[in-house]
């Protein structure tokens, strides 16, 4: 077995149509791990453990456990990592694998609502983490993953509150990561651009020759769920640190915010103003 029975606890989003938190569960699960699926969706989290011991052989892998967690209400999620570390004693691995996305206008996005973006993104995922952090400290051992996003390296227009909490989610961790390595617990982020689902493509239209759809397209086609659970094991086995799963658009998009932002800030409002220029259906 890949972990023998090393505690492995994943916050994930446990509707069908986020296929990536399923397939890390699965890839774990058959990797041995004693896995803690954590979720705000009951149903979604018996359909999860249904899936995987459907499959899974008894002499090789641990019964998942299931335990409710809303990252959005922070005094639940200090007291479900209290109740992990109860029932296990300590925590090998955290993945960090689940979020809130929200897409419309910044004026129309309410303060309300950027605040539970917010709760959910990014206080969830680290007060998860401070709970745990004081047991891989004193034990000088264990492993945090944030499976993140594109927009932790710019913000793509009409995702303000999105692209804010991925941001802040991503400096907290590259600053935890520093802190921490002279105690061997590592900390690693896994940002893909988006995450389709098994049959979902780009939606086809007539992009035209215009550079901004282009780039948009390229940047909105995503990566296949099985490749994410599959690069957050590999990034887990080698301890890697960072890892960016994009195709050499977005990469070369990254490349151009750092070092020609003007350029990039043109093409990106220019890419605004054609949507604003064009009625919407329905």
């Amino acid at each position: 077995m890949l972990f023998g029975s090393s505690v492995l606890v994943m916050s994930c989003v446990t509707t069908w149509d986020h296929r990536s938190p399923f397939e890390c569960a699965r890839v774990f699960n058959a990797g041995g791990a004693r896995l803690v699926l954590c979720g705000k969706n009951w149903e979604g989290l018996e359909s999860l453990y249904a899936a995987l011991t459907s499959v899974a052989d008894p002499s090789k892998t641990f019964t998942p456990k299931l335990v409710l967690l809303d990252l959005s209400d922070i005094s639940c999620v200090e007291d479900v990592a209290k109740e992990v570390l109860d029932c296990y004693g300590c925590v090998d691995i955290l993945i960090n694998n689940a979020s809130v996305k929200v897409k419309g206008p910044a004026h129309k996005i309410s303060l309300e609502l950027d605040k539970k973006i917010m709760d959910a993104n990014y206080f969830g995922p680290i007060t998860f983490t401070k709970v745990l952090l004081p047991n891989m400290i004193s034990r000088r051992t264990g492993q945090i993953v944030l499976v993140n996003n594109i927009q932790a390296k710019f913000g793509i227009p009409f995702r303000t509150a999105y692209a804010a909490s991925k941001h802040a989610v991503m400096g907290f961790f590259d600053c935890l990561r520093a802190e921490v390595e002279e105690y061997d617990v590592v900390v690693s982020t896994v940002s893909p651009t988006f995450i389709r689902s098994y049959q979902a493509y780009p939606e086809q239209r007539n992009w035209g020759s215009s550079i901004c759809k282009f780039f948009c397209r390229k940047l909105t086609y995503g990566v296949h769920p099985v490749e994410v659970a599959e690069e957050v094991m590999r990034t887990v086995r080698r301890k890697k640190q960072e890892v960016f799963m994009a195709n050499p658009v977005p990469k070369a998009a990254v490349f151009i915010r750092t070092f020609f932002p003007e350029l990039f800030f043109a093409v990106v409002a220019c890419g605004v103003k054609e949507k604003l220029s064009v009625p919407e259906e329905g």
